[in-house]
């Protein structure tokens, strides 16, 4: 019994050398543009492997609408990259554009121990119809993302996604936030 304690306090303590994950603000602020970037490179940037690096090796994605489209970082990669090149000049998809917008208030980041932070938030879809109708509000979800604190190299990589409650677009200002 006593074996099977240090082993668990040994796997919870930092390793000697290796930075502690930073609380509060600080976390906080890393997570943001962690998820700034992130969907960048996946929506309106179509540039996943200059994201690539922010994936957990073990990185899973879970959709309400989609089941496992992602059991692995390489395989997220993989999916954008040929969504991408269905965008490019000569794609079936040639030109398409989508954005994703974060609703403003609606995310919240908690630290997990001293392993990492749950980030969840909701999201609107918009897709471009042209320079005379221009951006669309298409849909919207909720997504909860878990950020693993990687102490050697000392940033967070999202370990997991859970991408729930699609459906058409949520109003906007979310209700509570309007203005009189």
């Amino acid at each position: 019994m006593k074996t099977l304690a240090a082993l668990i306090l040994a796997q919870a303590a930092p390793l000697a050398g290796s930075a502690a994950m930073p609380t509060g603000e600080e976390m906080v602020e890393r997570i943001e543009a962690n998820d700034a970037q992130l969907f960048w490179g996946f929506f309106e940037g179509c540039d996943p492997d200059a994201v690539a690096d922010l994936l957990h090796p073990d990185y899973r994605m879970i959709h309400d609408l989609g089941g496992l489209p992602a059991s692995s970082a390489d395989q997220m990669i993989q999916s954008a990259r040929k969504q991408c090149a269905r965008r490019a000049p000569g794609g079936d998809a040639e030109g398409y554009k989508n954005r994703r917008l974060l609703v403003p208030g609606s995310r919240t980041i908690k630290k997990l121990g001293s392993w990492g932070a749950l980030e969840e938030a909701h999201h609107t879809f918009l897709e471009w119809r042209g320079q005379d109708i221009g951006w669309v509000q298409t849909g919207g979800g909720r997504y909860l993302h878990i950020w693993q604190w990687m102490p050697d190299e000392e940033r967070f990589r999202l370990l997991e996604s859970l991408s729930i409650d699609h459906g058409p677009a949520p109003a906007y200002p979310p209700e509570g936030l309007e203005k009189d």
